[in-house]
Order: structure tokens, then C-alpha cells, then sequence
């Protein structure tokens, strides 16, 4: 997929569990690992909003589009 999903980098950044970051957004922590292991099809904006005010960053600090074809030509 191309999006790829940074939410282990900024819990890093954070010292956060998923745990934790699971509590305080209001989701589930299976649902979070689904997030986090680039296996969602979707996410909602209000739990993309949850995640960037809990973790005090932007949305393109979790999310970021990688080229399917980095194979070259």
C-alpha cells in the first residue's frame, strides 16, 4: 500500500505505549495496532485529529505516501 503509517516513530518520540496512546485517544488498542501496522483501509478524521492532539503533531508526521513503484524504470 502506499501510504505508510509512522505512529511507532512518534510514540518513540513521545515514550508512549500503544497501550496508552489506545486510552487516551478512545480506541481500542487491537484497532490502534490495525492503524499502526499499515493494515487499515480507512481512518476516520476525528481519530486522525484524537491521534495529532494526543501525540502533539501533524497528520503528515504519521501518515506518508511511498512510491509503489520504487523499483525504477
Amino acid at each position: 500500500m502506499p501510504i505508510a503509517v509512522d505512529i511507532d516513530v512518534m510514540l518513540a518520540r513521545r515514550k508512549m505505549s500503544v497501550g496508552e496512546l489506545a486510552d487516551r485517544v478512545g480506541i481500542t488498542p487491537a484497532n490502534l495496532a490495525v492503524l499502526k501496522n499499515g493494515r487499515a483501509k480507512a481512518v476516520r478524521f476525528a481519530t486522525l485529529a484524537a491521534l495529532c492532539e494526543v501525540l502533539e503533531c501533524q497528520p503528515g508526521d504519521l501518515l506518508r505516501w511511498e512510491d509503489d513503484d520504487a523499483s525504477g524504470e
